[in-house]
């Protein structure tokens, strides 16, 4: 099965677009910032300070507006469910020793004793210790 293949419109702007575009939104709040540090020598009263305000708060604005793009990223958000466990196998049961029988791993026990299980490996014990 092909993965969808997206269409022209749905395209993402070319990256050279896209710096020009916020390059130039700095530029032009950058060029504001001037006319307001010019305009604060200029005039006299509360203007003055408005426009100090405004050469202070312009930069940071900028800045922030001119880093904010190409980053428009989706995630799917939409709830997992979670899938039931396999099923376990059983074990096979493995014959008890017939009561009064020697315990397997007696003296005398060979493959044909009773109890002895005969498959390869069954009733070997492994000591194993940890470091």
């Amino acid at each position: 099965m092909s993965e969808p293949v997206p269409s022209i419109t749905s395209a993402p702007e070319p990256l050279a677009v896209d710096q020009a575009r916020r390059t130039r939104s700095y530029l032009i709040q950058m060029s504001i910032r001037v006319v307001c540090i010019i305009g604060a020598v200029v005039v006299d009263g509360w203007l003055r300070w408005a426009l100090v305000a405004a050469a202070v708060v312009l930069p940071y604005s900028a800045v922030l507006i001119a880093n904010s793009g190409r980053d428009h990223v989706t995630h799917d958000t939409s709830p997992v469910t979670p899938q039931p466990a396999p099923a376990l196998t059983e074990l096979p049961d493995v014959a008890a020793p017939a009561p009064g029988a020697p315990a397997p791993g007696a003296a005398g026990d060979g493959p044909d004793s009773p109890g002895v299980p005969t498959a390869p490996g069954a009733g070997r014990v492994i000591d194993h210790v940890d470091d």
